[in-house]
């Protein structure tokens, strides 16, 4: 078991999450991608909205962990940084880099790796999407 323990792990990703809500708005104006990047992110995971997926990285508290460019506060140390990840080979040292599995290890990555830190979000199979769909445009 980490440092936190389960039940702070819990606490540890409240505050986030209802941080990310209020921070939505900041995303409106288009989060700073171009339309190319946004229409490339979309067909590599088959429709994943890159600029929502830029909220849902708020709303859901991976910026608590990683860091990750463009995403306010996302300056955490407990995972690795997500800014490369669309050049990296592995996902969780372990899993072919392709969206198919990105996108099933946000969703479910205690299934996939069971003594994983990364704990379960119950993030939903278009908000998976949509967050790979940003990460893929981070370079």
């Amino acid at each position: 078991m980490n440092r936190l323990g389960k039940c702070g792990l819990r606490a540890f990703y409240a505050v986030p999450a209802l941080i990310g809500l209020a921070l939505v708005s900041f995303c409106a104006g288009g989060c700073g991608l171009s339309n190319a990047q946004v229409r490339e992110a979309a067909s590599i995971t088959g429709g994943g909205d890159a600029r929502a997926g830029r909220t849902d990285i708020l709303k859901y508290g991976c910026y608590t962990c990683h860091t990750i460019a463009g995403v306010p506060g996302a300056q955490g140390l407990v995972g690795p940084s997500l800014n490369d990840i669309g050049q990296r080979e592995f996902i969780a040292g372990e899993f072919p880099n392709t969206p198919a599995d990105l996108m099933r290890w946000i969703q479910n990555p205690q299934q996939i790796k069971p003594n994983t830190l990364m704990p379960d979000m119950h993030v939903t199979q278009q908000d998976s999407q949509d967050i790979a769909a940003y990460l893929y445009t981070l370079h």
